[in-house]
């Protein structure tokens, strides 16, 4: 099926999942539109991750619809797998290998010509190049997450699910992992991306979906969220600098974000 600008990457209707008498997903509803980026926010517990990994075909859904891609997840998996890529909330590298042994061994599972070149392609494109024949287990956390998206992106899947991409890492290796997921959706790739940290959802998501007690409550961008609540009352006061900021500015040259 091909995709036009009309039609969602991502379309998920009345979706359930149950865990014995815990009902998790409630009947979830949510579009992505193609090359956009989506954040789901919820609490510990809300059910983000199983969604993710029931798009991702590793979990099956009680009932509903999702389709992703143009493929139906329950009725073709093997079609979603392939137009998908994962990344969890630790980076799945390999630190015995190198950054760009760990890129050409995707590139060769995924029977792809010439997996130096993707690799030294990637490598590039995530400033990596001058890390790459060094092994992982000397990275950075930010270093580590860039590679995860690099190897995310071998094959060029159309739609990525970031589950907490950013947990654990300090403000600059987060900043870098921001810039490259705002260069994939720049390219076309379609990002649902869930997060625990709302600054993260406001610098990134297109959209702002929050999955409460199993439902989509809220979707729309961050400026039909904010009419949501009264007229802010203007006040003028002295601006101070952020905590980020102090800290960003202390330990390294500022990088706009």
């Amino acid at each position: 099926m091909t995709m036009t600008a009309a039609t969602p990457a991502l379309r998920i209707a009345g979706l359930t999942k149950s865990y014995g008498d815990h009902a998790v997903l409630r009947g979830v509803d949510l579009d992505a539109a193609p090359g956009s980026i989506v954040a789901l926010l919820g609490s510990n517990g809300a059910g983000k991750t199983t969604l993710v990994r029931i798009l991702a075909t590793l979990l099956r859904m009680d009932g509903g619809t999702a389709v992703v891609n143009g493929h139906d997840v329950a009725t073709r998996p093997g079609d979603v797998r392939g137009s998908i890529s994962l990344t969890g909330q630790f980076a799945a590298v390999d630190e015995i290998l190198t950054g760009r042994e760990n890129l050409t061994l995707i590139a060769r599972l995924r029977h792809l010509p010439d997996p130096g070149a993707v690799a030294d392609g990637l490598l590039a494109r995530f400033a990596l190049a001058e890390a790459g024949a060094r092994r992982v287990a000397t990275y950075s956390g930010g270093m580590r997450r860039r590679l995860d998206l690099a190897m995310s992106l071998i094959g060029d899947p159309p739609v990525i699910f970031l589950d907490e991409p950013t947990t654990g890492l300090d403000p600059e290796a987060r900043i870098e992992v921001w810039r490259a997921v705002r260069e994939l959706a720049a390219a076309g790739t379609t990002v649902l991306l869930t997060t625990q940290y709302l600054e993260e959802a406001e610098q990134l998501a297109d959209r702002i979906a929050v999955l409460h007690e199993g439902r989509i409550i809220v979707d729309g961008t961050l400026a039909e969220l904010k009419q949501l609540l009264p007229p802010a009352q203007v006040e003028y006061v002295e601006k101070q600098p952020t905590l980020e900021e102090v800290f960003l500015a202390l330990t390294t040259t500022r990088t706009e974000i």
